[in-house]
């Protein structure tokens, strides 16, 4: 099993349900299983300020699927929540990210990972934080606490 780390976002109907919604889910992709979920965090918008605050969380799943079979399937999810594409950082019904899958480095032109944005990101690296150990060290940008320290 590969251990995987995704985030989770929404800011529109009702996030706090499609958050909850959205781990139940993940947790039913086959081959797939829940192991922790953190708390939620409610978090100002990363781009334009004109949209409702974002409820934002983490979890770490165990998979056997491939990174580009996962992402399908996250999409999958994001399309069942009626995720319209519109504009950079816009509002969003459900957002799934592939923030760390093992110890992959990859970018190709349909995944990045890690996720280029997670060493930037404070609604990323908290709950992140909150489920991994003390001392975990995100791969390519290393020690989340100095991470964390940095933002």
């Amino acid at each position: 099993m590969n251990q995987v780390y995704i985030g989770i976002g929404s800011n529109q109907n009702h996030p706090h349900f499609r958050v909850q919604r959205a781990f139940k889910q993940i947790n039913r992709i086959h081959e797939t299983r829940l192991i922790r979920k953190s708390s939620l965090y409610e978090t100002v918008p990363l781009g334009p300020k004109f949209q409702p605050n974002f409820i934002n969380a983490v979890v770490e799943i165990e998979t056997m699927l491939s990174p580009n079979k996962l992402l399908e399937e996250l999409q999958l999810l994001e399309k069942n929540h009626n995720r319209k594409k519109t504009k950079r950082w816009g509002p969003r019904s459900l957002d799934l990210d592939i923030l760390i899958y093992e110890q992959v480095i990859m970018d190709t032109e349909k995944l990045i990972i890690p996720h280029p944005g997670l060493k930037y990101r404070e609604f990323v690296l908290i709950p992140l934080y909150e489920i991994t150990s003390y001392g975990y060290k995100v791969p390519k940008y290393g020690n989340i606490n100095k991470l964390i320290k940095n933002l």
